[in-house]
């Protein structure tokens, strides 16, 4: 059997900090934003609840992404198992006893 090949590269630290201090200064810059727009208050309650729906859909939206990504992978990784099964098993030299 062959083997397990790793699922895929891990990210950094070093990225992951820069992904969430990237997301953090993107909301507060938008909430920063709403807060001084020279509106009334219910504009800007829309428009936070507005940005709110947004990067709840982003979460979601990624996460769908990734579980479909993982299921892909698993099948994948379960069709290789059955293809290595059945290649150790198979001997081209056998002769068939009649």
């Amino acid at each position: 059997m062959s083997a397990p090949t790793p699922s895929g590269p891990s990210t950094t630290t070093a990225f992951y900090v820069q992904s969430v201090i990237s997301f953090a200064v993107a909301v507060l810059a938008v909430a920063v934003g709403i807060v001084y727009l020279p509106v009334d208050g219910w504009v800007r309650g829309f428009l936070g609840l507005g940005v709110l729906y947004t990067v709840t859909s982003a979460f979601t939206l990624a996460k769908c992404v990734r579980d479909r990504q993982e299921g892909t992978t698993l099948s994948s990784r379960v069709d290789q198992a059955r293809l290595d099964k059945l290649l150790a098993e198979h001997d081209p030299f056998k002769v068939e006893a009649s």
